[in-house]
């Protein structure tokens, strides 16, 4: 792999305005922090919003209204969560999908997550899968532990390859609950994509402090970077992140030591079968 696909995901469900000044959550915010991203070398956003008192929401009106705006202002690959927080419903999950994204995510299984519980039952999966299928969405399989991997592996051989045909995962990493964020871990994780369809690919992220070990761990395997305020939210110890655009430019200067620059969007569309806007 001669370049690196960097996805930004700015908000999340987890952190709190009042906790995180900096954390973007209207859709001014959301759009000012796409565009200044994009410009240091992102080629896509994975989205979470936020309602009116900050709190996260899959409201389907501010979902329309985000995609539109995002689209409208930059030319990023916009991923719309299907997670949402882990108290939303398997129906306004699954609704997400009417929000007309190019990219969403599909997680593959139950994981603890903090102090509460991701819950994805193999029917949700399945039915989120095949929606997509369904609708032209191209997915990004979300990967919190290493037996998932083989859940994705059951999912295509029974209903098929994603929209667009090529398979890619994102290995969330360091999460209390799921896989450690280690090298160790990853390199685990990298065997077992093997057993995906061939061209399979993979980008990490690194929660917290281990953020750093994952991207670099990662970029050494031939993976790519996701990174942003919703999975760290501390740029060094006792330095507050400033800004999503700060972990952008970091992942970007890292991609470009490691000789495996940033891709553009357009090489990103290429490379994950996202059709042209």
């Amino acid at each position: 792999m001669t370049g690196t696909v960097i996805t930004v995901a700015p908000t999340g469900a987890e952190n709190t305005k009042a906790d995180v000044p900096a954390l973007p959550v209207t859709l001014d915010e959301l759009v000012h922090t796409a565009k200044e991203c994009e410009a240091l070398g992102a080629s896509i956003i994975h989205v979470h919003i936020r309602d009116a008192d900050a709190q996260p929401t899959l409201d389907q009106a501010r979902l329309r209204d985000t995609v539109a705006g995002l689209r409208a202002e930059t030319d990023l690959i916009v991923q719309l969560s299907s997670g949402g927080a882990v108290t939303d419903p398997e129906t306004a999950r699954l609704a997400v999908l009417y929000a007309a994204p190019e990219m969403a995510s599909c997680t593959m299984g139950t994981v603890n997550f903090g102090d509460g519980v991701f819950l994805n039952r193999w029917e949700f999966i399945v039915d989120l899968h095949t929606r997509m299928q369904d609708r032209g969405i191209v997915p990004e399989y979300e990967i919190f532990d290493l037996g998932q991997l083989a859940t994705l592996e059951r999912l295509l051989g029974k209903y098929g390859l994603p929209a667009g045909g090529h398979v890619h995962v994102d290995l969330v990493m360091g999460v209390p609950g799921g896989m450690p964020g280690t090298a160790a871990a990853l390199v685990a994780c990298e065997q077992a994509i093997r057993n995906l369809p061939t061209g399979t690919t993979f980008s990490a992220t690194g929660i917290g402090r281990s953020t750093i070990p994952v991207m670099l761990a990662s970029l050494s395997a031939g993976g790519h970077l996701r990174v942003g305020m919703e999975d760290t939210v501390t740029y060094a110890k006792g330095q507050p992140v400033e800004s999503n655009m700060q972990l952008v430019a970091r992942a970007a200067g890292f991609a470009q030591l490691a000789q495996r620059p940033p891709l553009t969007t357009a090489e990103t569309r290429k490379l994950l079968g996202v059709p042209v806007r």
